[in-house]
């Protein structure tokens, strides 16, 4: 009976004050008052939210038709990059619709199904892209640190196994609460949204956060940590071992093999580089949505909910961005898609053909992939079109 007087204590406040009860799964012995999310909050989150479907959709769908249309492009690396590309569009054009209808009309107005379907790709999302991510770490990793077991490791039906375990295992994760046995998907009425929900006093949200989200961002962290330690060791024994320049009759400098493949170790540095700045960017934009949802009992802020949400959606279209601000040969896969293929195939086979002769299709030290000959810097690394295809030794995919 006390439990039942307070109970309606509480109600009576928070219709006074203009808060919200917790409902849902809640008992009344354990509502929450929890303060109603602010108009200008939820139409800030519904602009955003808007912006991120129409420039996620685009940017992710162009990276897509960019690499896979670039032959220079087809390897492992870029596999994993389409597969990220791919969750991310899947998001954009799954998962932030709903979001705008739900911040629009301050409810869920898609009904049960949808409801449980909606976290359930959320999260699985989520999940294939921090594995594609994870992915494109240990493939950065085996490329530096043990070259020599590359192709080995990276043929194409290994990367498509590798490919499809990234997707597998990430909505595996979720089955057991789609299927109500560990949690459940529902409605969370104080922040009108469809989530994980305790079942029986359980939820699989820790287990989740640990599994799907901690340990692949421990071993991508341990990876780029290997791979710096070994680019920074090979960088002093390059350094150590460099020869002087050799004379030309004229004075000029003539660049020696080994100044060669120090180029070509420097836009796979480059690459890798760009890869870390991708993890770290989905880190610092969905770590605070990912402790938000564990500690969800402790903060009770709405504007704390809704600025980690509209930054973890912001994580499903910065990476075109990034692509093309930091690599120039998936910039040249952007123009190439846009202004066709026509344009100076001519010259640019004739110079990779010369130049080719001359370095015998030598490998580095590090990989095979983005090589790049000096003869080619003027026109920044071209795609390769199809009928120099047949001349690509390193090419596997």
């Amino acid at each position: 009976m006390d439990e039942e007087v307070r109970y309606l204590l509480a109600a009576n406040q928070s219709a006074e004050s203009g808060s919200i009860l917790l409902s849902g799964n809640s008992t009344p012995s354990s509502s929450l008052l929890v303060t109603q999310y602010p108009r200008a909050t939820t139409i800030f989150a519904t602009v955003c939210c808007i912006f991120f479907i129409i420039f996620g959709v685009f940017g992710n769908l162009v990276t897509i038709l960019a690499l896979s249309k670039c032959v220079k492009l087809r390897n492992a690396t870029t596999a994993f990059v389409i597969s990220l590309c791919t969750a991310d569009l899947l998001f954009c054009m799954i998962n932030l619709p709903p979001t705008a209808s739900r911040y629009i009309h301050h409810n869920w107005v898609l009904g049960d199904t949808l409801c449980r379907l909606f976290p359930f790709f959320f999260y699985g999302n989520v999940a294939a892209s921090l594995l594609s991510m994870t992915a494109i770490t240990i493939n950065r990793y085996v490329l530096i640190n043990h070259y020599k077991y590359y192709d080995k490791i990276y043929q194409r039906k290994y990367i498509a196994l590798m490919i499809a375990f990234c997707w597998i295992f990430s909505f595996s994760l979720l089955t057991p609460t789609l299927a109500g046995t560990w949690g459940e998907f529902g409605y969370h009425s104080p922040s009108f949204s469809c989530t994980i929900l305790r079942k029986d006093g359980k939820s699989p949200k820790k287990f989740l956060f640990v599994l799907g989200f901690l340990l692949p961002c421990l071993i991508i962290v341990i990876s780029y940590s290997c791979i710096f330690y070994r680019v920074h060791k090979s960088r002093k024994n390059v350094e150590a071992h460099s020869p002087t320049p050799a004379k030309t009759p004229g004075g000029v400098s003539s660049p020696a093999p080994l100044m060669r493949q120090v180029s070509q170790r420097q836009d796979e540095i480059r690459l890798t580089r760009m890869m870390l700045i991708i993890f770290c960017s989905f880190l610092l934009c969905f770590l605070p949505l990912m402790i938000v949802n564990v500690l969800e009992e402790k903060i009770r802020m709405p504007t704390v909910h809704v600025m980690a949400s509209v930054l973890a959606w912001m994580s499903s279209c910065i990476n075109p961005i990034i692509y093309a601000a930091m690599n120039r040969q998936y910039r040249q896969a952007y123009v190439r898609l846009f202004c066709g293929t026509k344009r100076r195939i001519g010259a640019n086979n004739s110079s990779t053909s010369t130049a080719r002769s001359g370095s015998s299709h030598s490998k580095t030290l590090m990989s095979e992939v983005f090589v790049f000959n000096p003869t080619m810097n003027g026109s920044n690394g071209h795609c390769t079109t199809n009928n120099e295809k047949n001349k690509k030794e390193e090419n596997k995919i």
